[in-house]
């Protein structure tokens, strides 16, 4: 999703101007010419997450190339390009920056005309675009020019700045970032002039010197519409820089402590010795003869070999003339033995509430200082200043610490901590509440937010994790249309989930909670509901969807499902009030928890209180990409395993959580995953936990340790689950081609990748491994370590699915396959899963008609659950109704243990080379079932086969229309034909009749 940011030493600073067609969107000229065009392009996303996207740019002919945004206001972000009138258009694209999306095709830009600025709106996933000239006409503007000196020393340095010769004044560098110090230059523009001016000079008479000895000025082309502008200047670098993503001037860009006697460096421009290199400890000059440099051949980087470890609590520096001073910052030095044992702390985190005093405690070792700071009580003020700080100590492992007296119930509050040189306001990882966009944490006296009947709630009883049926919901999905019938303020919200005795609008179809009971699901999988970035809580009044893999506060629920995302007690008692209501209706519920990777890096809050450490590295330093997303938490640190550890426990003591489902499970190592068992095992074995059995990108923890689909059998008899491929693909076809058949649409070879979900993927001497694609041998030493399903959040639906790959069939041979397809789930041994609404051919259409399979952001047409469907669906409804029914009656479906599985379930071998046929009997009565035989058929061929049965005398309970556990017909003998396209439950009528009469 994200692209990371390329190393600035990697790319050479241009030092001139190559040709007049060349696009330049990160330099501005002194004088603007006359062929020269500036175009202005905005993008106005619906949900303002411009994370990732960028413009790629091109002149007929020419190479394109990637222009970041520059600039956000009102009107969404936007790019300047300063074009060539004489190449008459320019082209562009909007797109993520690894080319993942595109929010336009090919848009081109009349040059011929002038200056031109192109809004590109997005409305409901549609895209308009806008043309209008290009506005320059500003009667004031801000001007906040970044200015980068290589000795850090801008003593006496200031700015003159002008629109026309009589207009000009100094301004001082007077604030600092990452880049270096800013001047602030708020300037009047009565005669409408289009550019300003301005010198970077030095001296008591402030002339005495010159950065460049010229007039330099910037089109006001890049003004956002408040007519603010962001410039960057380099010392001695002639060039004017819109854009900092870019090396800017020789500098030391990157010196990082690697391991406990290594500490990498890179620059930005070559290198070719290291004998003026200065290295200090503590201001003091080190010794040359206790380290070795070494330098690569690209004189971009290099390694300082120490002969003796580092210590860590000490600062370290490099000089380079001409390239400045920089301190070392820690990277993959971290994960070393020497600062686990000099910085882990198992202590209590967070703002500790009593209501005599409140203990602030903020782990962050690489701090120089930390404050605390105070915002008061009103949540509706959340830009406001803060009230009050306080200075924390230091102490031992790392942790800050201070105490304040008083009740502090209800104050909002965040940490200062100056880390590297820099000041940070930073979000309390360990907040329990937040404010609007969990931008403050709030103080929170607990017992203030729980439900009436709190003390009483109690998790739903299931005596063994095979026991759940697991229905996967989105919080507004489930409630957003109207006619789930519940009250408007409610829908899309907690409160939605769990309003009592909804119907639709014609009041003959049960929805919401009502559903639910009615279908016999037991357990419901929230997508993620805790805090995340990608809505904006502020502007709830502008449509706005996501899934919510986006992080932000881990330990807060998320306050757009609450009715009032200010107030930050009121999320949580909405939270607590919809599980205490689940609960009340016998259903558990999985909390979808996404500890792979944070919603930003950089301003994370993990990564503004201890930078780099959260996240995991690769080979050359870089963050690892296994989330997908372009960082990947290290679950294998101390302290990132014990802030999951800290989180699940919370979430179950605090909210009485039922289970937890990890996005992207292999990026956490397998130790990390068996002790969060053995903690929750502590508090209550019947949590269920599984997660997805794969990475999402490449990770660069050792493939032996991630908590892979092959390692489980590392996880030994816990309850560790993980989602079946094998199943899911077997029977639905290739996830990654949406087009693939698979055994419910007939095609063979896939007969062994069914069985083996129906065996729970555990070992079983009738499965033919060679032919499972995914899985050459078993990976559950359970069943309860298997999650089987065919489709959930991700990808195509399945009744979308069906009709991708069967365009011609219709709805009476599609609810066929459909049907088939969850009665394999059902019937199969494991933990059955199923996505919401594919119980009534849920489908997601796009406004061109088009399914959509990665729904993450698209608008509520696409993503609401249309309850109306189970009427026109009825029939396959039933049929849910009916297969979960039969599950949850009998024990057979539902073994425990691999070793019942394999003595009691058996693949008739009569059948066992037929294409698309699937039959085993089960010894029901050797597993405790009131049915003592049964037999399972699946017949995907278009034509009917005639079985026989291992003896005479049966009951059907399922067949092609119908499932449950009433009688459908009998069997006299011991020959049956199955219909093609159809399911078969048999029971052994003496014990059918025995336990039914």
């Amino acid at each position: 999703m994200r692209k990371i940011k390329k190393i600035w030493a990697m790319i050479l600073m241009i030092t001139f101007i190559f040709t007049l067609v060349q696009i330049q969107a990160e330099t501005v000229k002194a004088t603007e010419k006359n062929d020269e065009v500036y175009v202005k392009i905005r993008y106005d996303r619906l949900d303002k997450n411009y994370r990732d996207w960028d413009i790629w740019a091109w002149e007929k002919g020419k190479d394109g190339e990637a222009v970041n945004f520059i600039g956000e206001d009102n009107e969404g972000k936007f790019a300047v390009i300063k074009a060539n009138k004489d190449q008459k258009q320019l082209f562009f694209i909007i797109r993520k920056s690894n080319w993942s999306e595109k929010a336009t095709e090919d848009q081109a830009v009349d040059l011929t005309s002038g200056d031109k600025e192109v809004i590109i709106h997005e409305n409901n996933k549609k895209i308009n675009r806008e043309d209008k000239n290009l506005n320059k006409n500003f009667n004031k503007i801000k001007l906040n020019l970044h200015y980068y000196r290589s000795d850090n020393n801008y003593d006496s340095w200031d700015v003159w700045s002008w629109f026309n010769e009589n207009d000009g004044n100094e301004y001082e560098f007077n604030k600092e970032d990452e880049f270096g110090k800013i001047a602030e230059i708020d300037k009047l523009n009565p005669n409408g002039n289009k550019e300003i001016s301005f010198i970077i000079r030095k001296g008591k008479d402030k002339w005495a010197e010159k950065d460049i000895d010229k007039d330099r000025s910037i089109n006001l082309a890049y003004a956002n519409n408040n007519g603010e502008i962001n410039a960057y200047i380099a010392e001695g670098d002639e060039k004017v820089y819109m854009d900092n993503s870019k090396p800017i001037g020789k500098r030391i860009s990157s010196l990082k402590i690697d391991s406990i006697d290594e500490i990498n460096f890179e620059v930005s421009s070559k290198i070719t010795n290291t004998d003026e290199f200065i290295l200090k400890e503590n201001e003091n000059v080190t010794g040359e003869d206790l380290y070795k440099i070494k330098l690569e051949n690209n004189g971009l980087k290099g390694c300082i070999k120490f002969n003796k470890k580092l210590d860590l609590k000490s600062t370290y520096s490099l000089e380079i003339p001409k390239y400045g001073v920089k301190n070392a910052e820690f990277r993959k030095v971290y994960g070393s033995k020497e600062f686990e044992d000099l910085y882990s702390y198992d202590g209590e985190l967070g703002a500790i509430y009593d209501k005599g005093n409140t203990q602030f405690k903020l782990w962050a070792p690489t701090a120089t200082n930390a404050k605390v700071i105070f915002y008061g009580k009103n949540g509706e003020l959340y830009s406001s200043e803060a009230e009050k700080q306080l200075d924390m100590v230091k102490t031992n492992n790392g942790v800050w610490t201070v105490k304040e007296s008083g009740d502090l119930d209800g104050v909002y509050y965040n940490y200062l901590v100056t880390v590297n040189g820099k000041q940070n306001e930073v979000t309390d990882p360990y907040a329990k509440a937040v404010g609007v966009n969990g931008n403050r944490g709030m103080i929170v006296n607990l017992e203030t937010t729980n439900p009436l009947d709190w003390e009483n709630d109690k998790r739903p009883e299931l005596k063994n994790p095979t026991d759940a049926v697991i229905y996967e919901m989105h919080i507004r999905d489930f409630s957003i249309d109207p006619n789930s019938g519940v009250n408007l303020e409610y829908r899309g919200k907690f409160k939605g989930v769990w309003q009592k005795d909804t119907t639709n609008l014609e009041g003959n179809i049960k929805t919401g909670v009502a559903h639910l009971k009615e279908l016999g699901v037991n357990t419901v999988q929230l997508l993620p509901s805790f805090d995340y970035g990608s809505v904006d809580e502020s502007r709830l009044d502008m449509p706005q969807f996501n899934w919510g893999y986006d992080p932000k506060n881990y330990n807060v629920p998320e306050g757009s499902y609450s009715s009032n995302p200010y107030d930050g007690k009121m999320r949580i008692k909405e939270f607590k009030e919809m599980i205490n209501e689940l609960h009340k209706q016998g259903i558990k519920v999985v909390m979808d928890v996404v500890y792979n990777h944070t919603y930003t890096t950089g301003s994370s809050n993990f990564d503004l209180a201890v930078p780099n450490y959260y996240y995991r590295q690769d080979a050359e330093g870089n963050h690892s990409n296994g989330s997908g997303c372009e960082n990947e938490t290290a679950s294998d640190r101390s302290m990132v395993r014990k802030f999951i550890l800290d989180s699940v426990k919370y979430w179950v003591e605090e909210y009485h959580i039922d289970g937890f489902r990890f996005d992207l499970m292999a990026n956490h190592d397998i130790d990390t995953m068996k002790l969060i068992r053995d903690e929750l095992d502590k508090i209550d074995s019947s949590i269920l936990i599984y997660g997805e059995g794969w990475a999402g990108g490449s990770c660069a923890l050792p493939n032996e340790e991630q908590s892979l689909k092959i390692n489980v059998p590392k996880f030994g008899d816990k309850q560790i689950g993980v989602f079946s491929d094998d199943i899911r693909d077997g029977l639905k076809g290739d996830v990654f081609n949406n087009t693939a058949p698979a055994f419910i649409n007939g095609e063979p070879g896939f007969e062994d990748w069914v069985k083996f979900g129906i065996v729970g993927s555990t070992k079983h001497d009738d499965i033919d491994y060679n032919k499972v694609k995914y899985s050459k041998k078993p990976w559950a030493n359970e069943p309860y370590q298997t999650i089987n399903y065919v489709s959930c959040h991700d990808n195509l639906t399945l009744w979308d699915r069906l009709k991708t790959v069967n365009p011609n069939k219709n709805d009476e041979e599609l609810k066929d396959m459909n049907k088939m397809t969850a009665a394999v789930v059902f019937t199969s041994q494991g933990i059955p899963f199923i996505q919401a609404g594919e119980e009534f051919a849920r489908t997601k259409v796009n406004e061109d008609g088009t399914f959509n399979e990665n729904s993450y952001n698209s608008p509520d047409d696409v993503n609401k659950l249309d309850w109306n469907r189970i009427e026109k669906y009825e029939d396959l409804y039933n049929y849910y109704k009916g297969l979960i029914n039969l599950r949850s009656s009998h024990k057979a479906f539902r073994m425990t243990k691999a070793i019942d599985i394999e003595n009691n379930l058996k693949f008739l071998q009569s059948v066992n080379n037929k294409d698309n046929l699937i039959a085993y009997t089960i010894n029901g009565k050797a597993v405790g079932d009131e049915w003592k035989n049964i037999v399972v058929i699946f017949n995907s061929n278009k034509e009917s086969i005639d079985i026989t049965l291992p003896s005479d005398n049966w009951t059907i309970v399922v067949n092609k229309d119908k499932a449950g556990i009433e009688s459908l017909g009998k069997i006299e003998g011991n020959k049956v034909t199955i219909e093609g396209n159809t399911s078969y439950v048999l029971v052994d009528t003496a014990s059918y009749e025995k336990n039914y009469k």
